[in-house]
């Protein structure tokens, strides 16, 4: 048995690689460049990177960052870029052809940033609105929430 990869303070880390849609390739193989689990951007930062990585279909990496932005906000702040990185799982999900999954995330999300005010009320809405869509297209569905990001 191997022992789990952990951080100092004995937190589990997925040091795994991952493909380019954020799933989990088998230890040594060649995967796509991580966001390491110790990043931790100011507010701007984390949304240009995460329109960046929409921007190259990358919707798991932009919740990474997302992800790192949620863990050292301001306690005011975290709902906000949890929901923003539970809705960028749902568009992993929707590239994934995992349609169920993409509209719990997209109804998750939605839920935590609808209260924090323009633009996020907008996301929000398309968000919702890609969750109730019979068959999105994924392309078109982040190119859709990073043109609102």
């Amino acid at each position: 048995m191997t022992a789990r990869d952990r951080d100092p303070d004995g937190r589990p880390r997925n040091q795994r690689p991952r493909d380019a849609f954020g799933r989990p390739l088998p230890h040594g193989a060649e995967g796509v460049e991580r966001v390491p689990d110790d990043y931790a951007p100011s507010a701007e930062e984390a949304l240009a990177e995460a329109r960046r990585l929409l921007g190259e279909s990358r919707p798991f990496h932009a919740h990474e960052v997302l992800e790192g932005r949620w863990k050292t906000a301001p306690e005011e702040e975290r709902e906000l870029w949890q929901g923003l990185a539970q809705i960028c799982v749902g568009l992993t999900h929707l590239q994934r052809g995992n349609r169920r999954g993409a509209a719990a995330l997209f109804a998750r999300g939605a839920g935590r940033i609808s209260r924090y005010g323009p633009p996020y009320e907008e996301i929000a809405l398309t968000a919702r609105e890609l969750g109730g869509a019979g068959d999105p297209d994924p392309g078109a569905a982040i190119a859709a929430i990073r043109g609102l990001l």
